[in-house]
């Protein structure tokens, strides 16, 4: 974690990653990354059906192989790259007969280091193997739920699973939201920790830091008109005047579960994730 000298009310508290683990000087792969159209939360009439989203510095998506299904070939590092649209950080790899790839970067990985993917593979950070040959209780990474998909699970800065049991073709999983998900044994998955795990202790310091990253204002409820929230109105702080939170559109929330209760997977949760509510 990198902090700075109070030369402004700014500056005083504010923090950022700490990039020293970066190839200095490294330029993006001109094949392996693309332009995605900035939509500003709007949809295809023009509507903003996503708020506080817009502007924002320019940027190229860094195409990631998720899937890594070079099997038995070693792929060694070239360059260790932030990645402007995501929170961890990335890895160019190179295979013996010259393709590159950019992939996900745990924790601990330099450069010139090798990395492969097999069906078992020696224990060490980066390699990646199936769920049935890793033992319990390792940190795993970029997760498939199916097999041949590519990884969807423990993808974002610092994000990791336990391994916690093996049997009937299952591997079960504890993630970092506490849940415990089943898994097919056959799917892939890679050893360690993702790359910047400090990112959740960052201090932006000012509102324009958001802004840079395409992030809009969200206005408190309670600071609008009645017309606009069913928390507006009043003169001074007033308290929110209904029994239950809800939106601005008048809906119950808190506490409210988003998930559909008759969704297929919900049988591979063994154990849901830990509320706020229940964590007091």
């Amino acid at each position: 974690m990198k902090s700075f000298n109070p030369t402004s009310a700014s500056r005083r508290n504010m923090t950022s990653s700490d990039y020293s683990m970066l190839t200095k000087g490294a330029r993006p792969q001109k094949r392996l990354v693309k332009r995605l159209k900035s939509t500003g939360g709007r949809n295809s009439q023009g509507r903003i059906t996503m708020r506080h989203q817009g502007g924002g510095n320019k940027k190229l998506y860094r195409v990631i192989d998720f899937k890594q299904d070079r099997l038995n070939q070693a792929a060694t590092v070239q360059t260790l790259e932030y990645d402007p649209y995501r929170t961890a950080f990335i890895a160019l790899v190179k295979y013996a007969d010259g393709t590159q790839t950019y992939v996900l970067a745990p924790e601990k990985l330099k450069v010139a280091d090798e990395i492969v993917t097999a069906d078992t593979t020696p224990l060490k950070t980066g390699n990646r193997m199936q769920l049935k040959n890793i033992p319990l209780g390792q940190q795993v990474y970029n997760i498939e739920m199916m097999p041949g998909k590519g990884g969807q699970l423990a993808r974002s800065a610092g994000a990791y699973a336990e391994v916690l049991a093996n049997a009937d073709g299952y591997t079960d999983l504890k993630l970092k939201s506490g849940e415990v998900r089943r898994v097919l044994w056959t799917c892939f998955a890679s050893l360690g920790q993702v790359s910047n795990a400090e990112w959740s202790l960052v201090n932006f310091g000012k509102a324009g830091r958001s802004r840079w990253l395409g992030i809009r204002p969200t206005v408190r409820g309670s600071a609008m008109n009645p017309v606009d929230h069913p928390y507006g109105g009043g003169e001074g702080a007033q308290p929110r005047g209904t029994r239950k939170p809800k939106t601005m559109w008048g809906k119950v929330t808190g506490g409210h579960k988003t998930r559909n209760p008759k969704k297929q997977s919900s049988k591979f949760i063994v154990k849901r994730r830990i509320s706020v509510r229940n964590a007091k």
